[in-house]
């Protein structure tokens, strides 16, 4: 499968910038496809998660207490957007530092299980960014993909290729 880290600027802004993921040739992003996913069964969750984006980017920047963090591997930076006691929503993310994160897929998160694997939706996203955040941190290493802007953007090959689930 092949996919593309594409920055959102509806809702990067001075504080931090924001990206997510298109798969293959489909004209929606992760985040879209978790926000059409979503809506109709959790519009006010959604449309929270919405805000606290808008927020993210244009105000508080990236905040280490708005996420949870160790969704992951160690070191990946996949963490989850923290949700309301009450949220049933779950959206994953990459954090690099408070200036930048790659916002993934996620989905409803039923308060009955305690761990994503659980469930294979969710599963299946928060792997995805567990493989894309190697694949960045190889490149970053390889200086094929570079933090540009203070760290609010990405320079380089940021096309990707080889996930399999």
């Amino acid at each position: 499968m092949k996919c593309k880290v594409v920055k959102i600027n509806q809702l990067s802004g001075q504080a931090a910038s924001i990206y997510s993921v298109i798969i293959g040739d489909e004209a929606e992003t992760l985040l879209d496809k978790f926000i059409n996913e979503s809506k109709i069964s959790f519009l006010n969750e959604t449309k929270d998660i919405i805000k606290r984006l808008r927020t993210i980017g244009s105000i508080t920047g990236a905040r280490m207490q708005f996420f949870k963090p160790n969704e992951g591997e160690p070191g990946d930076g996949v963490c989850a957007l923290y949700d309301k006691p009450e949220s049933n929503l779950r959206l994953y993310c990459i954090q690099y530092g408070s200036e930048l994160i790659i916002v993934g897929g996620g989905g409803h998160k039923p308060k009955s299980i305690r761990s994503l694997q659980e469930d294979e939706k969710l599963k299946s996203e928060n792997y995805f960014l567990r493989w894309l955040s190697a694949e960045i941190s190889t490149r970053v290493k390889e200086k094929t993909i570079q933090f540009v802007n203070d760290h609010f953007d990405f320079e380089g090959d940021i096309d990707f290729q080889g996930y399999e689930e």
